[in-house]
């Protein structure tokens, strides 16, 4: 029986207003080239200079991973011949990273599991390269922008193991602020390192699978070349020390090269770059002002609000939902608005691709909406389709139901009136009901809904309804 032994390298684009080491805007989308300086572009006689926004974020993934903080800590440079890095070298931190041995916890399949978190260093983005037309053309924008590179420990064992791993980094990462962690964009990749062994034999030799933009990728990837090592070595073969690109489409895995080994780069000390002193006072500030990360606010959200978990982790896998939520909550029932945000909010977002923050659905109208709803004065349709007009249109919800006539009737003695009505004009039905025959009470209700043009509370209809029958009134 074999057993595949996983560690990942995943990056994070830093979401700094400017590029590590140049003034230039760090930003995605804009035409091609034209983000771009002679420091980014490597032209000679340029100089670096740190990003100290970059360096505060990078911190802040290291300390909310557990890691010690290296103090100094330096730049190299990482010799890299390839067209999409223009100066022909990556300023990386080969060998005294900003942040080192940290362990991270996550859940899978129900169960708490960890891996260790060998180090996160700085370093800036290569180029583009396009392929179109029949040829390929390099746009420069994303060169320099600033990256992290958290590297586990081979501490994974499955695709499961390593996905759970991944989500709980990405949300992390989002919860600090300092990614959007956008997988579609680049913002966020992934390369896995894999090798397969027999528990009592020594760890096998690893192939790397790089550029995976998507968990269904690295999920679908670890499960590819974790059988096709398996195939390899029982046929007789070796395994190569190699790097290979994995197409999810065909869903199989190629040769890209055969892997580099540390002395391929020829890595050494970045001499415009001077080592970075990290004062202890600051790392105790950054420590002590960490936001409260997914898992505790679960726990937090359930105990404070008494939602359920389920609805807790639904809510807690996007930051600013979270935020939106507390916000909610405090100014209405805490149930309620966790259940519009679960079945009615994150629905919306899909169908219209705008986050509610950037809606017109405040916090505010949004608890106002509940709470008309709570007191009985209009239905949970309305209210639905309330919400619905209100995510996209920047109305006054009380002046916005009384000239739609959406208030519900909950007078007592307008109902009771209008029910009275109804049972002296269906006097068959009422015996019908008498008889046992329960689809009469439905028909009563029905007609007395149409009497009052949809408008009454359903609740009060029925109740009504019931204790009329009941008495024998006007039987």
């Amino acid at each position: 029986m074999y057993q595949a032994v996983i560690g990942v390298e995943v990056h994070f684009e830093l979401s700094t207003e400017t590029k590590l080491f140049c003034r230039c805007k760090n930003s995605f989308g804009e035409d091609e080239n034209t983000l771009c300086c002679p420091v980014c572009l490597g032209l000679p006689g340029a100089i670096p200079v740190i990003n100290k926004r970059a360096v505060e974020y990078a911190l802040k993934a290291g300390l909310a991973l557990g890691c010690r903080v290296n103090s100094p800590n330096r730049f190299d440079r990482k010799s890299y011949f390839y067209p999409d890095m223009p100066n022909e070298y990556q300023t990386t931190q080969a060998f005294i990273p900003i942040c080192v041995n940290g362990c991270v916890e996550f859940e899978v399949d129900g169960k708490i599991k960890s891996v260790g978190i060998h180090e996160i260093h700085l370093e800036d983005d290569a180029g583009k390269l396009i392929h179109s037309d029949g040829g390929t053309r390099i746009d420069y924008n994303r060169a320099g922008v600033p990256l992290i590179e958290i590297v586990t420990e081979p501490g994974l064992y499955s695709a499961d193991e390593t996905v759970a791993f991944l989500e709980e980094l990405r949300l992390r990462m989002s919860y600090l602020g300092i990614s959007d962690c956008k997988m579609q964009e680049g913002s966020m990749r992934v390369d896995v390192n894999l090798s397969v062994h027999k528990p009592d034999e020594p760890l096998g030799t690893r192939t790397e699978i790089k550029n995976l933009n998507s968990f269904r990728a690295v999920a679908n990837a670890i499960k590819n070349e974790t059988e096709r090592q398996i195939k390899v070595i029982e046929n007789g073969g070796v395994i190569e020390q190699e790097t290979r690109r994995f197409d999810d489409t065909k869903g199989v895995s190629t040769v890209m090269r055969s892997k580099e080994t540390r002395e391929d780069y020829r890595f050494f000390p970045e001499p415009n770059l001077p080592p970075m002193y990290i004062p202890v006072n600051k790392i105790d500030e950054t420590r002590s002002n960490l936001p409260e990360f997914a898992g505790d606010r679960q726990r937090r959200l359930c105990a404070d609000y008494g939602i359920s978990l389920a609805d807790a982790k639904i809510i807690t896998s996007d930051r600013l939902i979270a935020d939106y939520f507390e916000a909610v909550a405090s100014l209405c029932d805490q149930r309620e608005a966790a259940n519009r945000i679960v079945r009615d909010i994150l629905q919306k977002q899909n169908e219209t691709k705008i986050h509610v923050t950037q809606s017109c659905l405040t916090a505010e109208k949004l608890a106002e909406i509940i709470g008309i709803f709570m007191s009985g004065r209009i239905s949970r349709r309305t209210s639905r389709q309330l919400t619905d007009v209100a995510f996209c249109e920047p109305i006054d919800i009380i002046e916005y139901v009384e000239k739609k006539g959406l208030f519900q009737i909950v007078d007592e003695q307008v109902i009771s009136a209008a029910i009275e009505s109804i049972l002296c004009e269906n006097s068959s039905v009422v015996d019908d009901y008498k008889n046992g025959k329960t689809a009469a009470f439905s028909y009563l209700v029905g007609e007395t809904m149409k009497r009052l043009k949809g408008q009454a509370s359903p609740e009060i209809v029925n109740k009504m309804l019931g204790l009329m029958l009941k008495s024998n009134k006007n039987l």
